[in-house]
């Protein structure tokens, strides 16, 4: 299902972190970073179905019900300090109209169809703003490669100031999500007024991973050339 579309697009950076394995901490490793991925998918998949088959509700309430579980745990990481970007931002109040527009109408295939909306919106907005040099994704990445080390964050605005090749990299990471995200909207827009809303719930599923997934093939190639330039310029300036 794509109600877990706001939290998950966040939470997937973190699988695509360019930190050599060597300097990553102990609970740095695949497993930790595909944890909440697994939560923003299983915690609105299994709510659907718990409040549409075990406790009987229709599928507009359960579509809502699920819809919120993404919602509350952006807000929690929000309130944590540790999502309080941009993108964070965008992501929570395009879905938080997107749910009361949808639930208001009493549509479940136009509830479906949202998930694809605020996905383009995102991408879309992940698209502009790379191809006007603010990339969006960068605030998500960038703690990654830097991870609190005062060299590695004034090598990154070294690199950023003087180098075209990493804003370069830096656009066409941003690029490399904004697209899967766009492509993934209309294929549930048209999914969504096409085929069954029970197919549809657990097909969103599939298609919001499958361009999570490009997303990661794609950008981190270009991600970690970024962290090589700031590793390297870091290590330098320490010598």
């Amino acid at each position: 299902m794509a109600v877990e579309t706001a939290a998950t697009t966040t939470s997937v950076i973190a699988v695509a972190r360019p930190v050599r394995r060597a300097e990553a901490g102990k609970d740095a490793g695949p497993a930790a970073a595909l944890r909440p991925v697994l939560l923003d998918v299983a915690l609105p998949l299994g709510a659907y179905y718990a409040a549409h088959s075990a406790l009987g509700l229709g599928t507009v309430a359960a579509l809502a019900l699920s819809s919120a579980v993404p919602v509350v745990r952006t807000v929690g990481a929000l309130l944590r300090g540790r999502s309080a970007s941009p993108l964070a931002l965008l992501m929570l109040v395009v879905n938080v109209a997107a749910i009361a527009l949808s639930t208001l109408s009493g549509d479940p295939r136009l509830m479906l169809a949202k998930d694809g909306a605020v996905s383009s919106v995102i991408g879309a907005a992940v698209i502009v703003t790379a191809l006007l040099g603010r990339p969006l994704m960068t605030a998500g990445l960038k703690p990654f490669v830097v991870r609190g080390d005062a060299a590695r964050d004034a090598a990154w605005t070294r690199r950023a100031a003087a180098s075209p090749s990493f804003r370069r990299n830096e656009r066409n990471f941003s690029l490399a999500w904004g697209a899967p995200l766009v492509l993934e909207c209309v294929a549930k827009v048209v999914g969504a007024y096409t085929l069954p809303v029970h197919t549809m719930v657990w097909l969103g599923t599939v298609m919001l991973l499958a361009a999570l997934a490009l997303g990661l093939a794609v950008g981190n190639r270009f991600a970690h050339r970024m962290a090589e330039e700031v590793l390297r310029e870091a290590k330098a300036e320490r010598a």
